[in-house]
């Protein structure tokens, strides 16, 4: 029997993927703001009030109490209180606007009050794009959805108590819960997804296929072929190779082999580990054979992937990229959870 492995955890940790608060918005209408891109994902909640999401692709959205919109790749796109109203810049207001005691941006105004959380997710597009190319641009998530089971109001509910007063412990709260809400909101999407579309994440709720995942995802390092891995969870061969290409859109050895790369990759990055050791772990008898497999994979072979990710690592500013509600040290903050 096969200890249930988790892949989608597995993808979302190797990707590296943490959350941290953009900012918090109290606002009155008439009001807009303008998120600019920025590498990774943002992530709105709509927490009292309601306001309208706008991108150059897709009509104005209402947003409502409870609502979320997961942006994967972040497009550009304009948080207002109507659909038509001018905005200016998210960052500017960041930076210069007005702050109540508990660090939220107020925009002022004569109508209705709104207040939102706006969060960004880091992730290494490397290994999450295979993931998120699976997402809407716009994913939006109404409490109202069948796919909802009440974990994304409860996380949110959660928010709003550590944001709320800033009780002890609440930074580190707070960058964990963004994290966690992004999980809820994949599994709530995902619930709502047809079930004749191709989709790595639809191939999770398959036991066959997703059993199949479980066993690459834990024993990379086995010499699998199709044999095996059919034998392993009971069906044919064909039988095998038709269910996995409709649902994860590639063969599972192709699928072997990009995780595997994935998992080399990350050793390359963060440790000092020989590439011989490293490409025994992932299930090569020969580090050349393992090179070449690397070279077609990320376009270098390792031992230059490692040296340029090191160097612009050194290059980087220490620690992860600073939220903008971050920039005031003297204000309410939320800090990035480690994965």
């Amino acid at each position: 029997m096969v200890d249930v492995v988790d892949p989608l955890t597995d993808v979302l940790d190797l990707a590296r993927v943490s959350g941290a608060v953009l900012a918090q918005l109290l606002a009155h209408a008439p009001w807009g703001v303008a998120v600019d891109p920025q590498p990774g994902a943002t992530f709105h909640s709509v927490l009292a009030g309601s306001c309208w999401l706008r991108t150059a692709d897709t009509p104005p959205r209402q947003l409502l109490p409870g609502d979320v919109v997961l942006l994967p790749t972040n497009l550009p796109h304009t948080l207002s209180s109507g659909p038509d109203t001018p905005a200016i810049s998210l960052e500017q207001v960041t930076r210069a606007g007005p702050r109540t005691p508990e660090g939220m941006i107020e925009l002022s105004g004569d109508g209705a009050a709104t207040h939102i959380l706006c969060a960004a997710y880091d992730y290494d597009h490397e290994v999450a794009q295979p993931l998120l190319s699976l997402l809407p641009g716009v994913l939006h998530l109404s409490t109202a959805l069948p796919g909802d089971d009440g974990a994304v109001a409860a996380t949110l509910h959660l928010l709003r108590f550590e944001l709320g007063g800033n009780p002890p412990g609440s930074r580190a709260a707070v960058g964990r819960l963004i994290d966690v809400l992004l999980v809820h909101v994949v599994r709530a999407w995902l619930r709502t997804q047809p079930d004749g579309e191709a989709s790595w994440l639809r191939a999770l709720r398959d036991p066959v296929v997703a059993r199949v995942l479980a066993l690459l995802h834990d024993q990379p390092q086995r010499p699998w072929n199709l044999e095996a891995l059919a034998a392993a969870v009971h069906v044919s061969r064909a039988t095998l190779t038709r269910r996995f290409g409709e649902l994860v859109g590639e063969p599972p050895l192709t699928y072997l082999t990009r995780w595997r790369m994935d998992l080399a990759a990350q050793r390359l990055r963060e440790t000092d580990d020989p590439i011989a050791a490293i490409a025994a772990d992932i299930g090569y008898t020969s580090e050349y054979a393992f090179s070449r497999a690397f070279s077609r994979a990320r376009g270098q072979p390792p031992g230059r992937y490692r040296a340029r990710t090191r160097a612009t690592t050194a290059r980087a500013p220490s620690g992860r990229r600073l939220p903008l509600q971050d920039q005031h040290p003297d204000r309410h903050q939320a800090v990035p959870a480690a994965l």
